[in-house]
């Protein structure tokens, strides 16, 4: 009788371990998350890199002088470019926001 009842106490702890585990692990797959999604940035970065090479180069020939007009252009072009590429980057980053997800 002693054997059946240790066998018995011994089966139901192992239950409710079980049973526990089961619950915890469920309850850690339900674990939501806050994530920053934004949307894809390459479109506008690429066209703020061409409107700020063209506008660059343009400024950059009309400022140059002493018939340094290509230089001017190129330089411009390169500053207008870099420049056009990073406002366009910070720009588009005002299009985020923030999802709760579940993990």
């Amino acid at each position: 009788m002693r054997v059946q009842m240790k066998t018995l106490i011994v089966a139901v702890s192992l239950a409710f371990t079980a049973s526990t585990l089961a619950v915890t692990a469920a309850e850690a797959q339900q674990r939501r998350e806050r994530v920053l999604v934004c949307k894809s940035t390459k479109k506008s970065r690429n066209k703020g890199t061409v409107i700020g090479g063209l506008t660059g180069g343009t400024l950059g020939a009309a400022v140059a002088g002493n018939g340094a007009k290509t230089e001017g252009a190129i330089l411009g072009g390169v500053v207008g470019a870099v420049a056009g590429n990073q406002i366009a980057k910070k720009n588009s980053k005002k299009n985020c926001h923030y999802e709760y997800r579940y993990r």
